[in-house]
């Protein structure tokens, strides 16, 4: 079991109610939360503003890993793959959530807040956050090769104001 972490999480209205429940686990399992909204829940809210700020989180060290949650992971997931660094994956079942840090380094895990309940979410987010990357030489050669593929892509990243 890994120990403490910093964990940057957020959601939109489709996942605000289990975002609360999940920092709520976070922290009595002794992990720091860092709370990226919404803070409120609004029905208009769109999940871009508040997926994009739990990968600049990640990306700029601000957070070890994210999770981020939406009605369906889709759209939390496609928004963080954006920010380099970020390596986000949409996890419903234990073994995803556990090997895609042990053999991909991800960092994000989404969940679709309405595909799956509360003790699922509960079970996937101790299962990402106590898995570490294997560091086996085809795991970290498949790493090189997925940060040459974002490197060719990578336009000028500018760090936010007080990020």
């Amino acid at each position: 079991m890994m120990g403490s972490m910093h964990i940057a999480i957020g959601a939109d209205h489709g996942g605000f109610a289990l975002k609360g429940q999940i920092a709520h686990l976070l922290r009595e399992d002794g992990h720091e939360v860092l709370d990226l909204g919404a803070s409120v829940f609004d029905p208009d809210d769109d999940y871009p503003d508040f997926a994009q700020q739990v990968a600049q989180a990640v990306a700029f060290g601000q957070a070890e890993r994210g999770i981020m949650l939406c009605g369906s992971g889709v759209g939390a997931c496609v928004v963080a793959n954006r920010i380099p660094g970020v390596r986000a994956a949409i996890c419903h079942d234990s073994y995803s959530a556990h090997q895609g840090v042990e053999h991909d380094r991800m960092n994000l895990l989404c969940l679709g807040a309405r595909i799956i309940g509360s003790e699922l979410a509960f079970e996937l987010v101790r299962v990402f956050i106590n898995a570490c990357f294997s560091g086996e030489e085809r795991h970290r050669r498949r790493l090189q090769k997925l940060q040459a593929i974002e490197q060719q892509y990578r336009r000028t990243i500018v760090k936010p104001q007080g990020g």
